[in-house]
């Protein structure tokens, strides 16, 4: 049995993959502030599913202040997972300095938690959104990360930055993950997926950025974990994407939930958001070499159990906030 340090553990990726390192019989410490950057009862919700579980101990917590160190002193950890952040592309524009705050120093105190506590291997997530306006198609790791197009992205790239710095004054084994846009139950409600189902479920209109021809590789939040916890060996540096295999436009999203409800949408087209790519499409043949990795889930199975989830937990989740 190992023990991993969770940041982020009542976030989605944070949560599903501790339940999963739990069921494994693995022990997890959780850390997360239960901030509000989206409506907390989805953070609430998933906090309380962990916390009936043995082996998982939780501590609410800021991961950008400094005297979190002082939590973990002489505690030691197989692994640190680093899934704590500030994020969204449009939100960042409006406030860059709580995402360097969260992404580029809550970073820097987890790689020194990790120094400090032992020599397991570090994993931080980043984001496809670190690659920009232009890249190819499918989109692998060598591509430009130098040219963000918002605070968002541009704090990832910081958090990576700072994560090949350990690795290379201590030695520690650190692994970057870009994720590709994550769905699944019990996900972001500021998210795409998440906001469709609810409002074509309870009748609401669907408000599309732009014409919605722009698409995502979406990446089911199960596929994201497995890859998360394959990543856990030893690789000394590296930087690995983690995307689904299947790219969807917006418009074809709603498509997709239209057809598995069995309802119509009422779509709202607004005008495009500046921050927001207009694609992206990982390649993930890094991850198949070096993790043994591949999406198991295409869309319409992953967008079905999300309905079915939100569907069983409709009493609250047709109120959470998706604005």
């Amino acid at each position: 049995m190992a023990h991993y340090l969770i940041t982020g553990a009542a976030g989605f990726i944070g949560a599903r993959t501790s339940e999963i390192l739990l069921e494994q019989g693995h022990a997890v410490t959780g850390i997360d502030n239960l901030n509000d950057a989206y409506d907390p009862r989805m953070k609430e919700y998933r906090l309380a599913r962990l916390q009936t579980s043995r082996g998982f101990t939780f501590h609410r917590a800021d991961i950008s202040h400094k005297d979190v160190l002082a939590l973990f002193e002489g505690q030691k950890f197989d692994g640190v997972i680093n899934l704590a952040a500030r994020a969204g592309v449009r939100l960042s524009v409006e406030n860059p300095w709580v995402f360097v705050e969260s992404n580029v120093t809550g970073t820097l105190n987890m790689l020194e938690i990790c120094r400090r506590t032992g020599q397991g291997t570090f994993i931080t997530a980043s984001t496809s959104s670190i690659y920009g306006a232009n890249p190819q198609y499918p989109t692998p790791e060598s591509a430009s990360s130098s040219e963000p197009l918002q605070p968002y992205a541009a704090s990832k790239k910081g958090s990576e930055a700072m994560t090949h710095a350990y690795h290379h004054l201590y030695g520690m084994n650190t692994t970057v993950l870009r994720f590709f846009t994550v769905y699944g139950p019990a996900g972001r409600p500021d998210l795409a997926l998440f906001r469709f189902v609810q409002w074509i479920i309870e009748g609401r209109p669907v408000h599309i950025f732009g014409d919605g021809e722009q698409s995502r590789g979406f990446t089911y939040i199960d596929d994201i974990s497995r890859g998360i916890i394959a990543a856990l060996k030893p690789l000394g540096h590296t930087i690995i994407n983690l995307g689904g295999h299947e790219v969807i436009s917006i418009n074809g999203l709603v498509t997709l939930i239209e057809d598995l409800t069995g309802k119509k949408a009422q779509v709202i087209h607004g005008p495009p958001n500046p921050a927001d790519m207009f694609t992206n499409w990982a390649d993930v043949n890094k991850a198949r070499e070096l993790l043994g990795w591949s999406p198991e889930y295409d869309m319409r199975h992953g967008t079905q159990k999300l309905i079915d989830w939100y569907l069983k937990e409709r009493s609250w989740a047709d109120k959470v906030i998706t604005l």
